[in-house]
Parts: C-alpha cells; structure tokens; sequence
C-alpha cells in the first residue's frame, strides 16, 4: 500500500501527516488533543487529512500516555520483587543532593510504596554466579500473596541478573502460574545494564504504566481495525526508531519521549539535504518545549535520563534521545506568587479548555493570549481544528492580570513572551552551553506550533542568528516519524579492562548482541529493508565511577584496540577538558544498535522565483507591538503558500500558514530555500 501516516499526540494538538508514495504528496491534519479518550484524537486527526484509512500500509505512532500516566501517577496497583536484603534500595535511591542549599529539597517519590516491595530468597554474584538458588517455595508463597491484593502488575528486579536472568526467568512463570492476566515486567528485559537503583527505577516505571499502556495499544489497534485499517501500526520510540506493538507494550518506558524523538528525526534528516552537520532541534508546542543538540549528523543520546528532572525526577535506564524539556508552550499560564512575582508555566491550559483566546471557557492569561493582545497572531485569525481567536477575550484575560501588576494589557503581555523566551533559552543552554558548546556555532531548526512564532526572540538571546523553518513546522515531529527506521538497542553491561580483554573477544561479544538484536527484529511486525548495525562502548579509566560512551571503530583491523583507547581519550578530553592517555581503560558496558531502513518521504523542490515575493504572496498588514516603549508597527503579513524559492523578506513582517505563524522582528532576514525552507537571519 503506497499510503503511510504518523500521528503524535501532544498535550494541546494532535497532529498528522500522510505521505502518498505514488503521488509524492503530503497530507496533513491537526486537531485538538483529547485527554478524556485520546484514541479520539488519532481518529479526528486521521479524518482531518482526508486519508482513506483502509488504504493505509503502515501507521506510526508517538504518544504521550507514557509521561502523562507517570508525571500524574496514575498507574495500576503495583508491586516489586526484588532479592532478599535489597528491598529499601529504590526508596534509598542514590545519596547525591543535587540542590545542597535548598531547605526544602525532597527526594524522589517512588511510584511503589514499600509496603508493596517484597524481597524473594535467590542471590548472584556480580559475574552472574549463583551465590544462593531461587526459593521456588517462597517465591510462590509471595506470589499467592500478591494475587489476594488484587495486584495488577509486578516488577521484578534481582541483584545482578543483566548477567544471568535464570531466576528472573523462573520468577516470571510462577507469577503468571499464579496471578493469571497480571502484567509482569523482568528487568533484564528492559535493562541489562548495572547500577541496581537506576535499574529498579525504570522496571517499576514500566510495570506501573505496562497495564494502562499495553489497553491503549490494544484498542488503538482494534479501533483502527473497525475503521477498515489492513496496515501495520509502528510506535514511535525514545530512541528515534519504531518497534511493532508487542515490542512496545512490553517495554512500555520505550514510549517515553516519542513525540519529541520525531522532531530530532526529522531535524537530522533536513541537516543531511541542506549540508549541515551541527544543529539545534528546537520544538515548541502547546504545553512544553523541547530542545536537542545534533552534532556530526549522529542522534544524541542521553547517558541518564530523569522523569521529573535531574533533581527529584525518577531515573529511567533506557536508550533515550538527549532531549531537555521546559514547561513553556503556548499554552502556558502566567500567574502571580504570593509575593507578587510574575511566573509563566509549567501549568498549562491543555487543550480543555486552552487558552481564552480560544473561547472555550479558559480563564487564565497564557503566552497564546499575549501573542493575540500584541498582534503577533491576528485577533481575528482561525487556528487548525476550526478554531476562531477572540481577541477580545484575550485581552480581557491579559488585563485581569495586569491590574494586579499595576500594568497595562500591552505591558504585561510583553512581559508574559519575555518570561516564556528567557524559560526557552535556558533549555538550549541547557544541551548547549552546560555542556561546553556555544549555540552560536550551530544552526537553530525550530518547529512545532508555537517555535516559528518565538524563534526570534530566543535566538536574539542565545546570540543565535542562523534559523531554519521547514515546511509544515507545526507538523514536523509528526513528519518526522515517517523519517524514522525500525530500530533497537541493546545495551550489556560486562566490566573488562582492554589490555586484559583481546579484540577477538570483543568481536564475539559484539555479534552476540547482534544476533539477538537482528532475531527481534526479524521476528516483529515492523516490515524493514537493510539491517544496519551500530557499535558502541561505555568507557572509564580504572579507578573512575562514570562513563564516556564512545563508538567502537573496527576492532579486526590489527589496531582495534588501540583505535578505541585513543577514541575513549578523545571522547573525554572533550567532555571533561581533560584526559589520560597511558592510564588504563576499561569497558563498562557494550551497546548495539540494530536499524532496519524504511521508506522515506522524499523533499519535494518548490516553483523558482524572484528575490521580490510576487503580488499575491502579501496579504496586507497588521499592527504589532515589539516593544510596548516604541508602540505598534505596521507589518506585512505574507502567505506561506505564495511563497517561492529564492524570495526574500525584511522583518519586520509576518509569514501565514493554516498550523502555525512565523514572525520576523524588526532587523530581521529571510530566504526562501529550494525546498521551501524559511531561512533567517536574526539580527541580534
């Protein structure tokens, strides 16, 4: 079947995008988030890009059910399993204080409380030796206890079994002897990787949300069935590939950043046709905004990743795209503190009720709202889903809470899109700058609903003045899903020290991974082309506590080892602006990466013209305000759409499109490429 679709799902807009193969055709929909059923929302959406669902070969998915059921702790009744002796390990966490001076800092929260951790008699050594058999017994026993408390789902985490998972085998079938229907999550099916509290964190992370996730998937699938869908349904992973349903009811954590995945997707395919090798991803919606650092065309992975931040978050031991998320979005609400302070997000209006401007009975100031009362969008304008701004009702809300500023609408309107620019900023510094990179050494690629609307003012103040738009922007997390391979990781934690460890062993270890990476794939619903391999090490001088993940170069060539201990020295200079070239390296852990290629949608070139847009591009002006000191500018207002290549604009000005508004301030350039790309330059 030539038609394929994604759909991601955001916490205000779902969106879709569907490619016709034989045609060369894009089609697009958006619609409204739907909280209370969001297979809702997949369906709408569907409808909205006039697909004919039963002519569909493949559907890609990315949702945010994952994080929603976390960040809100609605999950089933769970319980964990772990060894005799380690119950307290999840609860205890890791000593750090990350926040040393805050009075008030608190802990993570575990999702489990302990009164449902039970400890299990069995004991491996760190080598996967068993030091103490499995008690079936009182394994058993335990189990039985499980089932009269109406127990949904069961984590189970053994001390050292990503070595030897015999007993978390064993364990798995008496839980479902005994507790028929209860979904049961064995961590080294999710993480082979040491570290036991980071370990028992993901798989009660997965257990917790396995039973509602896996009940979405089924439905979804069933749904789509009704509706005549014959074509296969792929879920969008953290990693920026897909797995088949099975896969990701499984190992439902997987799902976590899916959306997001999609956008760096796509972002990096764009890099390849435009010949750049360094980017920033940048990725406003309606609820957040996210931002990842591209270098050397490669996806940036994250060596830990936090649910709820680094602070008091809950870590999660997956392959996951290095992704930092603000709560700013457009629908993000400005609100007062008790001592009269002006703060904007994390809460948001969602999608229900949204924004005021929106008329669907929201009542509290958002950036969305201050963008209509400066004009930025028209107080006229119609967004996608049928959606008519009130104008009125914005400034109306805009002004309720200016009077308790002291400010006029205007003002604290401003002040609302400088507070949500200065919060947005910070999350590129925070892939950028926290990390030793200068982002005025990258391209700044910004999508999403809302991200061609603030870009200006956030390059403005990371210095930033080489900005990408690509066509169809509030889409592109969804475009970039059709981008997207099948993929899987492997990651096998083994400690060895290279001048003990010969590169044939190495070898061997490495096309095990591969072998068993190669049969899942092969064995799931994801049809793909080409299988591809990845290879690549966690590294530590000996002596050292944290890694350095460094790709693995040929390890046969007669200098395999000695190539990879020069890449791990390379690797850490670059992250800790020292290293030790002599000292010996160890391996921590191998990592593989199996990428199975799919069928892309291609760029498509637009019409050729001249520097000067032609006369119908500009649809007329409008006031806005930049600066509430300098009053309205009259701006032009052009249509995407009228666009062609080579056409070229001086800010400030405004470029329409149905899903989303791109502003240029005043200073401000813009070119339109050859595949309709808007390129900026911010004059900072």
């Amino acid at each position: 079947m030539p038609l394929r679709a994604a759909v991601d799902i955001g916490g205000t807009f779902t969106d879709v995008v569907a490619y016709d193969d034989e045609k060369g055709q894009l089609l697009l929909g958006k619609t409204l988030s739907t909280p209370h059923d969001l297979i809702e929302g997949v369906l709408t959406g569907l409808d909205a890009t006039k697909v004919p669902i039963n002519e569909l070969g493949l559907i890609i998915h990315g949702s945010t059910v994952v994080v929603n059921a976390l960040i809100e702790r609605k999950g089933a009744r769970t319980a964990l399993l772990t060894t005799e002796g380690f119950r307290d390990v999840y609860e205890i966490g890791r000593i750090n204080r990350p926040d040393a001076f805050n009075l008030s800092f608190t802990k993570h929260q575990p999702l489990i409380p302990r009164e449902m951790i039970f400890e299990v008699p069995e004991r491996l050594s760190a080598d996967g030796t068993v030091m103490r058999l499995l008690d079936e017994e009182q394994a058993r026993a335990t189990a039985r206890r499980l089932a009269e408390q109406g127990v949904e789902s069961v984590a189970v985490t053994f001390i050292h079994s990503y070595r030897n998972p015999a007993h978390e085998v064993r364990m798995g079938e008496i839980l479902r002897e005994e507790i028929p229907g209860c979904y049961v999550t064995l961590s080294h099916e999710i993480s082979r990787e040491y570290r036991e509290f980071e370990r028992t964190s993901t798989v009660a992370a997965n257990a917790f949300v396995g039973p509602i996730v896996s009940s979405y998937l089924r439905r979804l699938e069933d749904e789509l069935n009704k509706e005549g869908c014959r074509g296969s349904l792929a879920i969008m992973q953290s990693n920026g590939g897909v797995s088949d349903v099975a896969t990701a009811s499984s190992q439902c954590v997987q799902m976590l950043e899916s959306g997001p995945a999609g956008g760096v997707v796509g972002t990096i395919a764009l890099c390849e046709a435009l010949g750049y090798r360094e980017a920033i991803a940048f990725d406003m919606g309606g609820t957040t905004a996210k931002s990842a650092v591209i270098r050397d065309l490669t996806f940036p992975m994250a060596s830990d990743y936090f649910l709820g931040g680094y602070h008091t978050g809950l870590p999660m031991r997956i392959p996951c795209l290095d992704i930092v998320e603000v709560g700013t979005g457009g629908g993000s609400v400005a609100w007062l503190d008790e001592a009269g302070g002006i703060h904007v997000g994390p809460q948001s209006a969602g999608a229900d009720p949204g924004p005021a401007c929106y008329g669907r009975g929201g009542t509290q100031a958002t950036i969305t709202d201050a963008a209509v009362v400066l004009g930025l969008l028209s107080p006229q304008g119609q967004l996608s889903g049928g959606l008519n701004l009130d104008g009125a009702e914005a400034n109306k809300t805009v002004k309720r809470l200016g009077d308790e500023l002291g400010l006029d609408a205007t003002a604290t309107a401003a002040g609302i899109i400088a507070i949500g620019a200065s919060a947005m900023a910070n999350s590129v510094r925070a892939v950028t700058t926290e990390r030793g990179l200068d982002p005025r050494d990258f391209a700044l690629f910004a999508y999403g609903g809302n991200g061609p609307l603030h870009i200006s003012l956030i390059a403005r103040e990371l210095k930033v003045r080489r900005v990408i738009i690509p066509p169809i922007p509030a889409v592109f997390s969804a475009l970039g899903m059709l981008m997207a391979d099948a993929r899987q990781d492997v990651v096998q934690t083994g400690v060895r020290t290279l001048t003990e460890t010969s590169a044939q062993e190495m070898e061997d270890s490495f096309y095990e991974l591969e072998a068993e990476c190669a049969q899942n794939m092969q064995d799931g619903a994801v049809s793909f082309e080409n299988l591809e391999f990845l290879r690549a090490a966690d590294m530590r001088y000996v002596g050292q506590e944290h890694t350095v993940t460094v790709a693995v170069p040929p390890l046969l060539s007669g200098t395999g080892i000695e190539d990879l201990t020069r890449a791990f020295d390379t690797a850490h200079e670059e992250r800790y602006s020292h290293s030790a070239p002599g000292e010996p390296a160890q391996i921590v852990s191998l990592r593989v990466s199996a990428i199975g290629k799919l069928a892309k949608p291609g760029l498509v070139k637009i019409e050729k013209g001249e520097a000067e847009p032609v006369h119908g591009a500009c649809t007329g002006r409008r006031d806005i305000v930049f600066s509430p000191a300098e009053g309205a500018v009259e701006t032009l207002v052009y249509t995407r759409d009228e666009l062609l290549a080579g056409n070229r604009i001086v800010g400030p000005a405004v470029i329409e499109e149905p899903t989303t508004t791109t502003l240029l301030r005043p200073g401000d350039g813009l070119e339109v490429d050859e595949f309709g790309n808007l390129l900026l330059e911010i004059g900072v």
